[in-house]
C-alpha cells in the first residue's frame, strides 16, 4: 500500500491509500463525531455528523469523512463555520424525532438542548434511525431480519 500525506486541522498526517478521512483522523487522535459508523461495517454516511470540509487544488467541498478516501495533498478541516452549522442542524433534527439517545451527547457539544423543529407524533424512542442495527444484521449476521420501513418522517425500524 502507498502512503498518502494529507493535512487534517493543520496537522500533517500519513495514511495508507484506501483509508477514509475518518480513519486517518482517528488514527491521529483527531475526533470527528459520528453516529452511523462502526469499524465492522462498510462505510454508510447516513448520519452526516462526520461531515468535514476538504480542499484540493483551491476547491472546497463538504464530504462525509467516513466514506471519503484520503488523497495526497488533501487539506481537511473538521471544525469550520459551515461544518459546525450542519452538525448543529442535524442535532436539532434528531432531537425532534428522538429526544434521547446517543445523539444527545453530540447535540450538547454544539449547544443544542432542544429542537426548533416540530416534534413527531410517534412515541419517544432513543432510535436515531442511523441504520447500524439494519446494517449489522445484514452484513455481520447475514440475517436481514431488521429493516427500514417508510420514508421521510414516517421512517421506522421494523422486524421482517
Amino acid at each position: 500500500m502507498t502512503n498518502i500525506s494529507l493535512t487534517i486541522d493543520g496537522k500533517t498526517i500519513n495514511a495508507e491509500d484506501g483509508t477514509t478521512v475518518l480513519k486517518a483522523a482517528q488514527k491521529a487522535g483527531i475526533n470527528i463525531p459520528t453516529l452511523c459508523h462502526d469499524d465492522r461495517l462498510e462505510p454508510y454516511g447516513a448520519c452526516r455528523f462526520c461531515m468535514v470540509e476538504v480542499e484540493k487544488n483551491n476547491r472546497k467541498k463538504l464530504v462525509a469523512s467516513c466514506c471519503y478516501p484520503v488523497e495526497n495533498g488533501l487539506v481537511v478541516r473538521t471544525k469550520t463555520e459551515n461544518v459546525d452549522k450542519i452538525r448543529k442542524i442535524l442535532a436539532e433534527m434528531l432531537l425532534s424525532i428522538s429526544p434521547s439517545g446517543a445523539h444527545v451527547d453530540i447535540a450538547k457539544q454544539y449547544g443544542v438542548v432542544e429542537s426548533r423543529f416540530k416534534q413527531t407524533e410517534s412515541p419517544e424512542s432513543p432510535c436515531s434511525l442511523c441504520g447500524l442495527c439494519v446494517r449489522y444484521c445484514a452484513e455481520i449476521k447475514k440475517k436481514n431480519a431488521v429493516c427500514f420501513v417508510g420514508r421521510g418522517v414516517d421512517r421506522t425500524i421494523s422486524l421482517v
